[in-house]
């Protein structure tokens, strides 16, 4: 594993455990040598992960679409920031860049990509963990969500348990090191896994 996707929101949130779960996430991230990859943005959660990795010695490489850079809310001080012309192309080129998704509190834009990468992870095109570092319980209701899909027969429980979820981004990290992705739903052998 060489570079991590970090997706976040562009707000702090009101509990002052997501800024600080940021933080650790950008400063870990960069002492275990990895790249962090996110959305480019200089605010919120985003802007906050990408400084603590910055002011650990760490690369970052930002994605953006070139009209919200326009807004100046891009980064400035980033290894690298990609200039894209979408947000498509802003998600496809972080799934290039990436090893692995890790989601830390955010709006809807967060749920967007990770959810995303999570369908093509089960759908078998690609074989890289997703997780969420639930900081103060903010995903628990968003995984009983989740369980419902497979209690309800939309879902293999396969696919709900390739999931990481964690308390810290340490955690989350430990688990992708581990992960063994799940065969895919509709898989190169042919057809569909029962």
């Amino acid at each position: 594993m060489k570079s991590i996707c970090v997706y976040c929101g562009s707000a702090p949130g009101n509990d002052p455990a997501f800024l600080d779960e940021a933080v650790a996430a950008g400063t870990l991230i960069a002492r275990q040598g990895l790249t962090l990859v996110y959305g480019g943005g200089r605010v919120g959660l985003m802007g906050a992960v990408a400084d603590a990795a910055l002011a650990a010695g760490g690369r970052v490489t930002g994605v953006m679409p070139a009209d919200l850079v326009s807004q100046e809310i891009g980064h400035t001080g980033l290894t690298e920031l990609k200039v894209v012309n979408s947000m498509h192309e802003r998600k496809w080129a972080m799934a290039e860049l990436a090893d692995g998704f890790l989601c830390l509190p955010g709006g809807p834009g967060t749920f967007e990509e990770i959810f995303e990468q999570w369908t093509w992870a089960l759908l078998g095109f690609h074989d890289k963990p997703c997780g969420f570092v639930n900081v103060s319980g903010y995903y628990e209701p968003m995984r009983a969500s989740i369980q419902q899909m497979a209690d309800k027969g939309f879902l293999a429980q396969r696919y709900v348990d390739m999931l990481v979820y964690a308390d810290t981004t340490g955690a989350a990290l430990e688990a992708f090191r581990a992960y063994v992705p799940p065969p895919p739903k509709w898989g190169a052998r042919g057809g569909a896994t029962p």
